[in-house]
């Protein structure tokens, strides 16, 4: 038996007048993963976020959420989603409290079971729910939006800048929240500029460039095929040359060989160990390196 889906999209289009914004979207997120979804600016990702919550329609192709088809079926797929669109689209005239009890309505519970966990661990008190939103900071906005999209315990989560404008320590309260409700089998689809929140937090991750995706897997995965850099001390003179795959010597001074290695570095590793060393360094390649790799170079060939 095949592992359940949450989010499949097959060859999903979306046209806006002469523009092409998806040209063939191809996505599969599976039940209570951890997903990031990263892009530039006019990527699509806004685009395959409103396609996933049933806002627009896509062009052609096809897209499932939850097993519904999020645009003829968006009334109930709301129901059992949570979203957090990038902006906050807060009623300022409310106050606090009645703003995440009227999001509760439109999803008719009274007393939402996540509401009172969520508003404890992200520092909302009853003294700052009284207050209307039009006082708030942009991180207490965001600390309110963030109870609105989890409180009523959705299948799915959809989140797009979870944690801009949030301080360090409510950055990682609200990781460890997702990772709770992760593991409770709560799907979360999140997409973020904040690369490192990303890389932290999921177990796989799709970059997407004119909108199609070029790349997709865990960051270990994604790290294969491109260049992490080595540096080698040898105890005397290094060798001339070496014979593992995908090694390109940059510099030799004296015993010390700077390296670019592509794909698995474990030939390189059982070659080093042939010889006597006294020091070895291995740069951990980063998601933003990741990603901008793909933008100014690779991705350039593969799209």
């Amino acid at each position: 038996m095949g592992e359940e889906l949450t989010i499949t999209l097959q060859n999903v289009r979306k046209v806006y007048g002469k523009t092409s914004a998806l040209n063939g979207l191809n996505m599969a997120v599976r039940t209570g993963e951890l997903y990031g979804f990263l892009g530039p600016n006019g990527a699509g990702k806004t685009t395959t976020i409103r396609i996933l919550t049933g806002f627009i329609r896509a062009t052609g192709g096809e897209a499932s959420v939850l097993g519904l088809n999020p645009w003829s079926q968006s009334v109930e797929l709301k129901r059992r989603i949570g979203f957090l669109p990038d902006i906050s689209p807060l009623y300022k005239g409310l106050t606090g409290r009645e703003f995440i009890n009227y999001i509760a309505q439109l999803h008719r519970l009274r007393f939402p079971p996540l509401q009172s966990m969520l508003l404890e661990r992200l520092q909302l008190s009853e003294a700052t729910l009284a207050q209307k939103l039009k006082s708030y900071s942009h991180g207490m906005k965001k600390k309110v939006m963030l109870v609105q999209a989890m409180q009523h315990n959705p299948e799915l989560l959809i989140m797009d800048e979870p944690t801009d404008g949030l301080d360090p320590l409510m950055r990682q309260e609200f990781f460890s929240i997702i990772r709770e409700l992760s593991g409770q089998g709560v799907t979360v689809f999140m997409s973020s500029h904040v690369l490192s929140d990303l890389e932290d937090l999921c177990d796989r991750l799709a970059i997407i460039r004119e909108g199609l995706i070029v790349s997709e897997g865990s960051i270990n995965e994604l790290r294969l095929g491109h260049r992490r850099p080595v540096t080698v001390e040898f105890s005397s003179k290094p060798p001339r040359k070496f014979n593992s795959s995908g090694v390109t010597v940059i510099s030799r001074d004296g015993t010390t060989c700077k390296l670019l290695v592509t794909g698995d570095i474990n030939d390189l590793i059982r070659e080093l160990a042939t010889y006597d060393l006294v020091d070895l360094v291995l740069e951990r390649t980063s998601l933003e390196e990741l990603f901008l790799d793909y933008y100014k170079g690779k991705a350039q060939a593969t799209v």
